[in-house]
């Protein structure tokens, strides 16, 4: 920022609210040292990753949370944004080492540039625009003159010299994949072409199971010819207890004693809607005049009472509800409706916490997880998950679960963990490094795929032999036995094809024929198709104007630059040197 001051009467600095000023300090180490010793939370190619730095942004994430939701954050969701920071730590380090590696760099004039040429950066542009959209120099000035901004004019300093070497970065990466003009032309044509068809469809279902014969030799062909689609991540075999807190029936008996005491309040109430906000009702406040036979079987009770009265306290749709009468004329009445949800109260969440920490207790210290389950009479269950996936079969998402598993030892007893309306508690019964699954495990998939080939190739013989006699899809039909169906405005860029579900290869094959043409047999995705082109509306790429020439080369390019830019980071880690240390100061 120095060169700045003295290159130019014209300085930026800008007052840097949390995000930019957090996260830029962080990634260059600006507020100390976070390096070596106990610290060290992990190396990307020999490079640290600090402790602090690594609480210092999940604890950003965490303020951020508590000031969009309101609330601070559950232990699940702590559990993503930990997974999510680390990630990011590793993919900035990566990134950072790429670049100086290739020498990327920003000299002082491309900042000068970035700040007063004549496309400012979208950062200076929004922290100092005028009403018109105009940039605002002598406001820049006169900020910079104060020199307890000067940290935030080194921050500014470092963000716009990160991002420029960023996009450099990208324009590297990206520099060889250009959208053509046949690509763009082909993407119009298929995004503003339709056709009118009639099409017969044979299921595969139909070819009978005695119809197809399987040996070993054909499942150990197909293993061995696709044993990529086998490969697998790092996978866990765990066992697992649970501790409902539910609500009981005792939660709802006193939730309706609850309910029960408020009604004289209720139905003395001068201003329903300030007395169902300050009760924290479920159900919000609506006072509108109903027909009484429109009035809904749960609500039915409120006809049976006078005006101001209160129902009965009565379930509905897993809550306690009670009603009150405001007015009734003739045929109509109108009524407000109170509500507390049926959930189970602090004692029953408290006891079923107990429980399952006595549990985790004496299954680690005192007996082992299979006996204390069998102590406490509890029925223990079994659930996989594959490394990256937070996906726990029997327990549904949760990434605190997964941590624990890539984390763990075999026969290691989690901490008790909250999901949903339970306690859980998991042990590692067997951790499988990555590789390809065995072809015992994977026989009977293997066995139901090959079935499916061989009924779809039976049916396509038997589709093109009942061609051969039958070239009319009318006579087909006949022959056949089966019904013509009619779709039109299918477009080239569909993949439903209608009244069959998806089907992009038969859709493709449509917009391969001539107007009346009839096809040959499609083997598609549920079924072999024949299908005839009624008619067909085919766009030309004279039609197509600059503007939308543009917009669909930026779409292309924008779709391109993604998918490459995925596949290069991940093999940048692929081949990085990542040493993980997170399980060593794991609180959990």
């Amino acid at each position: 920022m120095e060169t700045l001051r003295s290159s130019t009467k014209y300085i930026v600095i800008v007052l840097i609210i949390s995000f930019g000023l957090i996260w830029v300090l962080a990634d260059v180490d600006f507020f100390g040292a976070m390096q070596a010793g106990p610290n060290k939370l992990g190396e990307v190619n020999g490079e640290d990753i600090s402790l602090e730095e690594y609480q210092s942004r999940l604890q950003y994430y965490s303020n951020l949370y508590v000031q969009q939701s309101g609330g601070s954050m559950s232990p699940e969701i702590t559990a993503i944004y930990e997974r999510q920071v680390w990630d990011e730590l590793v993919t900035s380090r990566l990134i950072e080492q790429k670049m100086d590696e290739l020498g990327i760099t920003v000299t002082d004039n491309e900042l000068l540039d970035m700040v007063y040429g004549e496309n400012p950066d979208p950062f200076i542009v929004q922290n100092f625009s005028r009403q018109d959209g105009s940039i605002d120099r002598a406001y820049i000035d006169q900020i910079l003159t104060n020199p307890d901004f000067s940290q935030q004019a080194i921050a500014i300093d470092l963000q716009l010299r990160q991002k420029r070497r960023q996009e450099k970065l990208s324009n590297f990466i990206t520099a060889g994949l250009q959208v053509t003009n046949q690509e763009i032309e082909e993407e119009y044509i298929k995004n503003n072409s339709f056709a009118d068809v009639s099409y017969i469809r044979f299921p595969f279902s139909e070819i009978d199971e005695s119809e197809i014969t399987v040996s070993d030799k054909d499942l150990r062909d197909y293993y061995n010819a696709n044993k990529e689609e086998y490969k697998q991540e790092e996978s866990y075999r765990a066992s697992y207890v649970t501790f409902s807190f539910l609500p009981t029936a005792e939660d709802t008996t006193e939730i309706i004693a609850e309910v029960e005491a408020l009604r004289a309040d209720f139905a003395t109430a001068e201003d329903d809607s300030l007395f169902l906000v300050r009760r924290q009702s479920t159900t919000p406040y609506s006072a509108a005049y109903i027909n009484k036979s429109d009035v809904r079987d749960e609500y039915k009770a409120v006809l049976e009472i006078e005006e101001g009265e209160v129902t009965e306290p009565f379930i509905n749709a897993g809550q306690v509800s009670v009603i009150k009468k405001v007015d009734e004329r003739r045929n109509d009445v109108k009524f407000v409706v109170y509500s507390q949800i049926i959930e189970a109260l602090p004692s029953t969440i408290r006891k079923a916490d107990s429980d399952a920490r006595d549990f985790q207790l004496f299954a680690t210290e005192e007996t082992d997880f299979e006996t204390e389950a069998e102590n406490a009479g509890l029925e223990i269950k079994s659930s996989f998950a594959t490394k990256d996936n937070p996906f726990i079969s029997g327990l549904g998402s949760s990434q605190q679960v997964l941590s624990f598993l890539e984390k763990a030892d075999e026969g290691d007893v989690s901490p008790v963990y909250e999901l949903g309306s339970e306690f859980v508690v998991v042990k590692l019964d067997e951790k499988t490094e990555a590789g390809f699954r065995p072809f015992d495990e994977v026989k009977s998939q293997i066995e139901n795929i090959v079935k499916l080939e061989k009924r779809k190739a039976l049916t396509a013989e038997k589709v093109t032999n009942m061609l051969a006699g039958n070239a009319d899809l009318a006579a087909l039909a006949t022959a056949s036995g089966k019904e013509i169906t009619e779709a039109s405005g299918v477009a080239a860029n569909a993949v439903v094809m209608p009244e069959a579900g998806r089907e992009p290869k038969v859709i493709g094959a449509v917009f391969a024929l001539e107007e009346g043409q009839t096809s040959k047999a499609i083997t598609g995705s549920t079924g072999v198709f024949v299908v005839q082109v009624t008619s067909k509306s085919m766009a030309s790429v004279e039609n197509m104007d600059a503007t939308t020439a543009e917009q669909i080369r930026q779409r292309l390019e924008q779709q391109k630059n993604q998918k490459f830019v995925s596949i290069w980071l991940e093999e940048l880690k692929e081949n990085a040197d990542i040493v993980d240390n997170r399980k060593f100061f794991s609180q959990g």
